[in-house]
């Protein structure tokens, strides 16, 4: 298949469904409910089924809200929007109502998805003035609606097969998905991405899978949220390599899920991987005697190849005897086939990778945005350089600017923010996408340096902006400034500095305060520990700017170990 010749995504679900000689081959599964499969015909029929009804109500380029749990009728919705030239607008399950009331009024969507009562509650109250919204669909019965609607699954028991198919107008410069991320300024921006970047993402993939791929249907295991633009990319590689999806029950079953399926290829963000590091590494200590020696010794020997230094005879042979007593042991625990990770959505630990790559689980680092669809970088399997996130990705060009910006250009940059001219002009120019990242490359390998914008992200791959939340801590009466902590972190946490008139407050009542303020906030953005200072930041103190503005990092600097401090 040449991806340099497909017109948009759903040509490409196409083509490749006209390609399958078992049209009865599972494609879409849900872990938990082996009821839910649907076969490649299943799912051709099903799409085609949403988009003509969809088609009566929405015109090209209208935008489609989903919101729902990761699904297979999360992929066929998707795709039923695309087909009826329609955007999909993907939104977080976790969002705070008011952000689900910023998205509705930011992108005024004419169709929104919902999969059950749970995700349409968090709507009910906020939709009722929204003139703009002609329909809603959900993938399961609503009890608690006032408005028509339309239930899929009805639709899909009331027809017949052989549902007439239209043809998607859209090119590859059209826009396919409207997926929100934290702004610097608070409320979260539609980042635009086209047909065409996420094709140009699965062109860079598939040169990164092909030496993995097996040539019966591969399998992906999938469990970050299909609203992240990570996962939402994925969906369409694993089209590309026509693999069979299987969707997890939770990340706490991830594990049991990745035995039940014996995924080849799994994508994940650090957090998951911190994790698994944490859990191994607890048993490994508990290892005694014998054990504990052949453990220790298959370390050194993974660390060593893992970094590049030379074996000798003797080492290679006692490599080959742990790869078979120990290596296959650890392997068998995740499905037995796994041929490697994929870790994206922010920095992933170096000990983490360095520990996992030499116990026989290949992770591979990549570097991306949400507007570069995602994928920038990532690391090959043949090539692994645990503190680079690899070489760019073909159709993408990648240069570091005089004050050692990341900047990215091709067809995988966004089309823009929507509805956003101004944060568009910001980091969009002559083309160039300006990342927020500093780097360098280092035998055409990119490594990230430092971060220049001041966005967060979260083990999970989630941006958050401080200053959002930084402007509702100082809305409370108590305190006059603030500062959120917590890149990379498992939680958030505050500096407070409060205002004279309440410097005798205690700690119940911040608290107090502070967990009425979470309510409002999604749970990402929920500040769990803080403390306080009496020094304000000043001007005179070099902590603002001469607009007023806080030196954030000149702050963390001087608190650094008072932050640390609430993660123990």
């Amino acid at each position: 298949m040449n991806l340099k010749q497909i017109n948009n995504l759903t040509e490409l679900f196409f083509d490749q469904f006209n390609q399958q000689t078992n049209k009865d081959k599972i494609l879409l599964s849900t872990l938990g409910d082996k009821r839910k499969n649907y076969s490649w015909q299943e799912t051709y029929d099903f799409i085609s089924l949403v988009s003509n009804e969809l088609r009566k109500v929405i015109s090209k380029g209208d935008r489609c809200l989903l919101i729902s749990e990761n699904r297979p009728e999360w992929f066929i919705t998707d795709l039923s929007i695309m087909l009826s030239d329609g955007i999909t607008v993907p939104a977080y399950t976790t969002y705070a109502e008011n952000d689900y009331n910023y998205i509705l009024n930011d992108c005024t969507p004419s169709v929104i998805f919902v999969s059950n009562d749970e995700q349409f509650n968090k709507l009910k109250n906020i939709i009722k003035d929204k003139k703009f919204i002609k329909k809603i669909f959900s993938f399961e019965k609503l009890t608690n609606i006032e408005n028509e609607y339309i239930n899929l699954k009805d639709l899909i028991q009331n027809n017949k097969k052989n549902i007439p198919i239209h043809k998607s107008l859209a090119s590859r410069k059209d826009p396919s998905c409207i997926i929100y991320t934290s702004g610097t300024q608070g409320n979260p921006k539609g980042v635009i991405l086209s047909h065409g970047g996420i094709l140009n993402n699965c062109e860079g993939a598939i040169d990164i899978l092909k030496p993995l791929l097996s040539k019966e249907q591969p399998r992906f295991l999938t469990w970050l949220p299909l609203s992240h633009s990570y996962e939402h990319t994925v969906q369409f590689v694993q089209i590309t390599v026509a693999a069979r999806i299987f969707y997890a029950e939770s990340i706490d079953k991830l594990v049991k899920n990745m035995g039940d399926c014996s995924p080849e290829i799994m994508t994940a963000v650090p957090r998951f991987y911190q994790n698994l590091y944490q859990k191994i590494n607890a048993s490994f200590k508990k290892a005694t005697g014998l054990k504990k020696k052949l453990i220790f010794k298959m370390l050194e020997l993974g660390l060593k190849k893992i970094k590049k230094e030379n074996l000798t005879i003797f080492e290679k042979i006692q490599d080959r005897i742990l790869e078979k007593m120990v290596r296959k042991k650890i392997k068998s625990q995740f499905g037995g086939s796994l041929k490697t990770f994929v870790s994206g959505g922010g920095a992933l630990d170096k000990e983490v990778g360095y520990f996992l790559n030499a116990i026989g689980l290949p992770t591979l680092q990549g570097y991306g945005l949400t507007e570069t669809s995602p994928v920038v970088s990532c690391n090959p399997i043949n090539d692994i350089r645990i503190d680079t996130v690899g070489p760019p990705f073909k159709g993408n060009a990648v240069k570091i600017a005089d004050d050692g910006e990341i900047l990215v250009k091709g067809e995988n940059v966004m089309l823009g923010y929507w509805n956003n001219k101004e944060e568009t002009e910001k980091v969009l120019k002559d083309g160039w996408l300006h990342t927020g990242d500093i780097g360098v490359f280092e035998n055409n390998f990119l490594k990230i340096t430092d971060r220049k914008k001041d966005i967060l992200i979260t083990p999970g791959g989630d941006n958050i902006s401080p200053l959002k939340i930084e402007n509702e801590l100082v809305n409370l009466d108590f305190i006059d400034q603030a500062v959120v902590y917590g890149d990379n972190k498992p939680y958030l946490v505050a500096l407070l500095v409060l205002k004279d008139e309440f410097t005798n407050i205690t700690n119940e009542e911040i608290h107090n305060s502070i967990n009425n303020l979470n309510n409002n906030l999604s749970k990402i953005e929920n500040i769990k520990k803080f403390f306080s200072i009496n020094e304000k930041f000043s001007i005179e103190n070099g902590m603002l700017t001469p607009t007023l503005k806080l030196k954030r990092y000149k702050i963390i600097n001087k608190y650094k170990k008072n932050f640390e401090e609430l993660y123990n």
